[in-house]
């Protein structure tokens, strides 16, 4: 955890907060803050900064905040991901949300077990937990928004157009394309979508290829969906690998 994640809410009128949840254990265990220490905050959806350690307990963290600078720039992609199992999941949200990812739609597709869409993990809340982890990890406040479709063709053919900018850059990766999948220009706004294990059926590109994805290539080897997620938008946005951060420390005052 590199920035303590506060929600609106919970910000007081003269900028001190409490926190009394698993943010408390982390500063308490992890961090090993005390009163007077500083360590690094930000309000969900709004700005980043400092906050000073007013008063620690083994049930309450008081701080004082002081929130100065915006939250990272986006990178300007958007994401499409056949739902991977669960377990997968809960480890693909947090990395959606750490590298910011401005959209994601979870969807169906032929080799997506059906299932899937059972899982706890795909509920608003659960979401929304995760995506937090991945968001305190990179020193975010700006979640993904995150919509779950369970009808691959429904969603292409009707609504994919309008969840998206138009003039958008879409890539599909498929290790059977010719085009191998390379940096693009910063200003460039990208659509991914990226298939399940074992990949999308010859149907489902064709389909997203009438919507004007273009197949792209990671190499000679197939990555499973987990890890295609991090290659593609690593191999697209090579700054974001760049600038990965290291654990947050406190500093005394």
């Amino acid at each position: 955890m590199n920035l303590l994640l506060l929600h609106p809410h919970e910000l007081a009128p003269d900028g001190t907060a409490v926190l009394t949840d698993r943010r408390l254990a982390h500063a308490r265990d992890v961090l090993r803050v005390g009163e007077g220490d500083t360590v690094r905050v930000g309000v969900k959806f709004g700005a980043v900064g400092t906050a000073e350690i007013l008063a620690s307990s083994p049930t309450a963290l008081t701080l004082r905040c002081s929130l100065f600078e915006p939250p990272p720039p986006r990178p300007g992609i958007d994401l499409v991901l056949a739902v991977p199992r669960p377990k997968a999941l809960r480890r693909v949200i947090p990395a959606v949300a750490s590298l910011g990812v401005d959209r994601l739609v979870l969807l169906n597709a032929t080799k997506v077990e059906k299932s899937y869409f059972d899982a706890k993990v795909l509920t608003a809340e659960a979401l929304d937990a995760l995506a937090e982890l991945g968001l305190e990890q990179a020193r975010d406040t700006v979640p993904p928004r995150i919509e779950v479709r369970p009808r691959f063709r429904p969603f292409v053919e009707d609504e994919l157009d309008a969840f998206f900018p138009q003039g958008a850059l879409r890539l599909v990766p498929d290790p059977s394309a010719t085009e191998v999948a390379r940096a693009m220009p910063a200003d460039a706004r990208l659509v991914i979508a990226v298939g399940p294990d074992g990949g999308w059926t010859p149907f489902e590109l064709d389909l997203l290829a009438r919507r004007g994805f273009m197949p792209v290539q990671l190499g000679p080897r197939v990555l499973r969906g987990e890890v295609a997620v991090p290659a593609v938008i690593g191999a697209l946005r090579p700054t974001l690998a760049q600038g990965a951060g290291g654990a947050a420390r406190p500093t005394a005052r």
